[in-house]
């Protein structure tokens, strides 16, 4: 029996008894991430290595005085880096150059070309178009305090940020505390990574509680959404402060003897394109699905078509950036039941199991929910990862 030849799912079964009709969905299941997972991999690799696209794609330093950016766009026919260096013009020297059939773009320039706080952005052309776009994959991202526009700036501290404290061994039960860093304050007003060590975890850590969930970290154009409108998935919202700023944060909060866990949006995607993965490359298509499917009625946003490869590289090295850069314990996913129904779960009676395994389940998003819990884990044993 197919129950036989894989366990991953037996602790389900051993957990609900009225799951066992449905052993062979479970298996199935279970084979399909693990093909999934040779898929992207290999035969002989790791999918912790294949979850570091964030290590390639973006804005790098080179050992030897200069910088290196990379960007996927496919179906772009020119990109040029515009900002503060070039008065935001076009500059033949700022252009980057198509490598590879996978559309994948690069440029290499000299130290001097790029200052710190230095604002940026891409300017892309496309068939029968173009406009501005911010990097997929940029870590910083600042609005205007006049304009509002939203720019990615060049973040290069000369010094690293040095952890003082590592992270508590995971507790046997959690008593979790969830908060939205900018709304945690009294004062009528945004508050600050820093305002939220020095006047919200003490509170927390004597309240006995043994885990923080942090609301509304990756960037967000609009503040409304409460950070669930997510534009760049790799940066830390500057509402609250600098990269370095929330890396104090989950220091001290280690320091407390509080795990960190984030929440985390890969269920769908804003639908801003000038701050966005939205027509990133002029295509409406590049991350999400083609037609109707790549489109969420109710929450107005974009939803990512999880079989593309291009695609599980983008969302499984997001996992582990924020693991491996700001020591994050975990993450709770947010908007768990749309990813896992073609209907979003809208309108939708959840009155038996069968409705857990019939044609309504999206059984790409399933296989790559899957695939992000066992690379979670195996980054982070003790790691804690809630479904929404």
């Amino acid at each position: 029996m197919t129950v036989t030849r894989n366990r991953q799912h037996l602790g389900s079964l051993a957990d609900d008894p009225y799951l066992a009709p449905f052993a062979g969905n479970l298996a199935a299941r279970a084979e399909r991430i693990d093909a999934l997972e040779k898929h992207l991999v290999g035969k002989n690799g790791k999918l912790a290595d294949f979850a570091s696209a964030h290590t390639y794609y973006g804005l790098h330093p080179l050992p030897k005085a200069a910088w290196v950016f990379r960007e996927w766009a496919p179906y772009a026919e020119a990109i040029t880096l515009v900002g503060t260096f070039s008065d935001w013009e076009e500059r033949p020297e700022y252009a980057l150059q198509r490598i590879n059939a996978n559309g994948d773009w690069e440029i290499t320039l000299p130290a001097k070309a790029l200052q710190p706080h230095d604002l940026y952005r891409l300017r892309l052309r496309w068939p029968g178009g173009g406009g501005d776009r911010l990097p997929a994959y940029t870590r910083r991202v600042v609005q205007d305090e006049h304009t509002k526009i939203f720019s990615s700036q060049v973040w290069a501290p000369k010094k690293s940020y040095e952890w003082q404290h590592i992270s508590p061994k995971a507790p046997d039960g959690l008593l979790i505390y969830e908060a939205h860093v900018g709304m945690a304050q009294e004062e009528p007003k945004v508050g600050s990574y820093l305002q939220f060590v020095e006047n919200i975890l003490p509170r927390i850590a004597a309240a006995g509680y043994n885990t923080v969930q942090l609301m509304g970290i990756m960037e967000h154009p609009y503040y409304g959404s409460f950070g669930y409108h997510v534009s760049n998935f790799f940066a830390a919202s500057s509402r609250f402060g600098t990269p370095d700023e929330l890396k104090s944060l989950v220091d001290a909060a280690h320091g407390m003897g509080l795990r960190v866990v984030m929440d985390l949006v890969h269920s769908h995607a804003v639908k801003n394109e000038l701050e966005g993965l939205s027509r990133f490359d002029g295509s409406p298509y590049q991350y999400f699905h083609e037609g109707d499917r790549g489109d969420h009625v109710a929450w107005d946003s974009r939803c990512f078509d999880y079989t593309k490869p291009q695609v599980l590289h983008f969302l499984l090295s997001n996992l582990r950036f924020w693991l491996d850069e700001y020591r994050f314990d975990g993450f709770r996913f947010d908007g768990v039941t749309s990813m896992l129904y073609h209907d979003h779960g809208l309108g939708a009676a959840f009155v038996n199991y069968d409705r857990y395994f019939d044609a309504g389940v999206d059984e790409d998003a399933y296989a790559y929910l899957g695939l992000a819990n066992k690379l979670i884990h195996r980054l982070r044993k003790d790691a804690t990862t809630i479904a929404e």
